[in-house]
């Protein structure tokens, strides 16, 4: 296992002696669906109900290190916990919304990280989602690195239909644009 998915297997216990829902978003998803790249944290977001945040976030604390000293209120505030495992691995637990991001966490799959040791990571197609969505120039690499390796088995529909969702929640259609670029780019023409 590398320090990532040792801080991810770490993350996992806890979450699920928490039964906490989880979906690992970040480069750690990258590098199974799209091209190998050097990732220092571990992204994930996680689905409780808005009535259970403040005891989650309080038991989170007392598992995984804040890298804030007020990393409870920023949590409430900014809707993401930053904290560490105990080897230092940063970690930033997204509070998922209603909505696509429950869609995206039960979509989630299991990924082996060594024999008897299983973590749950976002699909290619919700990666792609999220990568598009946050639009910086990595995000776009990362996608269309997902697009070489998963295009014959990408769910387009899917894709398109929360990118349409997303567009008009943003009032713009950038993530469809740079969605339609990257695969007339890199998808296998048939």
């Amino acid at each position: 296992m590398t320090g990532n998915e040792g801080a991810a297997w770490e993350v996992h216990q806890i979450l699920a002696e928490l039964k906490v829902p989880y979906a690992i978003i970040g480069g750690l998803a990258v590098q199974n669906w799209g091209e190998a790249r050097f990732t220092k944290d571990v992204d994930l977001t996680i689905i409780i109900p808005v009535e259970e945040q403040e005891a989650i976030l309080r038991l989170l604390s007392s598992h995984l290190h804040p890298r804030l000293p007020d990393a409870l209120e920023f949590a409430r505030n900014n809707r993401i916990f930053l904290a560490q495992t105990s080897d230092e691995t940063p970690v930033d637990i997204s509070l998922g919304l209603p909505g696509y991001e429950d869609e995206m966490v039960a979509r989630a799959v299991d990924y082996v990280i060594k024999p008897g040791k299983t973590i749950r990571m976002c699909s290619a197609e919700d990666l792609i989602i999220h990568k598009l969505v946050a639009g910086r120039p990595q995000d776009i690499r990362d996608i269309e690195g997902v697009i070489i390796r998963q295009a014959t088995n990408l769910d387009l529909h899917y894709i398109r239909y929360w990118l349409k969702t997303f567009a008009e929640w943003l009032e713009g259609d950038d993530v469809i644009d740079r969605f339609e670029q990257a695969w007339r780019k890199y998808a296998p023409q048939s």
